[in-house]
């Protein structure tokens, strides 16, 4: 699991306590200082990159150009920007090769955790509903922020809906993936999944969107953030509501199913039929249509669900890596005795 061979300075496995260590690193990080400024944070970074590279790769709205042309230009810009954030990414987790399992494990954390954002995310959502405690058109202003909706025709409960989808929707993006990324892959799968993330989140529409066509620009954005949020997604699910798996499985499925995108709708699904209220986007989709319009107990419970899968996924991360250095320890004794 992950890339660091120190023999030969080659791809190769990390130790598992290393990388459990890397991941209680980044998430105590996250939780104590939060986000890093924006000229040091990476995801700016590639936000910038994708915003200039867009410009070249998408046409401008009603401009004649062909679907090859538009799709070969969006996926070379993909491409070329996510082989550099996998090479940075390797070449940074490679600095640590010769390094204590200590501090590789503090590096990799803190590389580790501009690519997470759990905090941002809980105290977004919060200020919703604590904006929605003034009135609704404060509440309104807060959730835009969050989402790509029209959200000038939402009521209270719309406005909650708005929040929680987002919310659960980017625990996956922001939290569950990037670290099943870097369990697989180390530094370079994570910052691979956070690159095609935010290329989806800015170039996967379909048709115009700030006065360009993105129809077929991008088209392999769209797919590519798919394919590596397929896996995630479901796991996304499953820790927030295990209850729902096994017999209850169509179901979820059946819900996540209704919304337009493959990975999406699952944890919104699993919130919705674990907690029993409807989550809509006007015009686009309804999950659990028979369940309750939220109330602000419903975004409480949430952020507490939700920040107990985040603390899951702490501890357990903190658990095998005193686990393995206890071991490795007693190894190093042993060897040496």
């Amino acid at each position: 699991m992950a890339w660091v061979d120190a023999g030969t300075g080659l791809v190769g496995p990390l130790p598992v306590g290393v990388m459990a260590a890397a991941v209680a690193v980044a998430l105590a990080a996250d939780r104590w200082w939060g986000e890093p400024p924006a000229w040091a944070h990476p995801v700016v970074a590639m936000g910038r990159y994708l915003q200039v590279m867009g410009r070249w790769a998408a046409p401008p709205a009603g401009q004649p150009a062909t679907a090859r042309a538009a799709l070969t230009r969006g996926t070379f810009a993909w491409l070329l920007g996510a082989g550099a954030v996998v090479v940075l990414a390797v070449g940074l987790q490679a600095v640590a090769l010769a390094w204590p399992w200590w501090a590789q494990a503090l590096w990799l954390g803190l590389w580790l955790k501009p690519l997470l954002a759990w905090r941002l995310l809980r105290d977004e959502v919060a200020v919703v509903e604590a904006a929605l405690r003034q009135s609704l058109a404060a509440g309104r202003a807060q959730v835009a922020r969050l989402v790509s909706r029209d959200v000038a025709a939402l009521d209270e409960s719309g406005v909650r809906e708005a929040a929680l989808s987002t919310l659960v929707e980017n625990l996956n993006d922001s939290v569950v993936a990037p670290l099943l990324w870097f369990a697989l892959l180390g530094l370079p799968g994570a910052a691979l999944y956070r690159f095609a993330n935010t290329a989806d989140a800015m170039w996967g529409y379909r048709g115009e969107r700030a006065g360009r066509d993105w129809t077929w620009a991008g088209r392999w954005a769209a797919r590519a953030d798919d394919v590596l949020s397929w896996l995630p997604a479901r796991l996304t699910a499953l820790l927030l509501a295990p209850g729902l798996w096994g017999r209850a499985w169509p179901r979820l499925r059946a819900e996540a199913g209704r919304t337009p995108s493959p990975n999406g709708g699952w944890p919104m699904a699993a919130l919705a039929l674990r907690r029993g209220v409807r989550l809509r986007k006007p015009g686009v989709y309804v999950l659990h249509a028979a369940g309750r319009r939220p109330v602000a107990a419903d975004t409480r419970w949430a952020l507490q669900r939700c920040g107990r899968v985040v603390g899951v996924l702490a501890a357990v991360a903190a658990s095998v890596a005193l686990g393995w250095a206890a071991m490795a320890g007693l190894a190093a004794g042993g060897g040496s005795a």
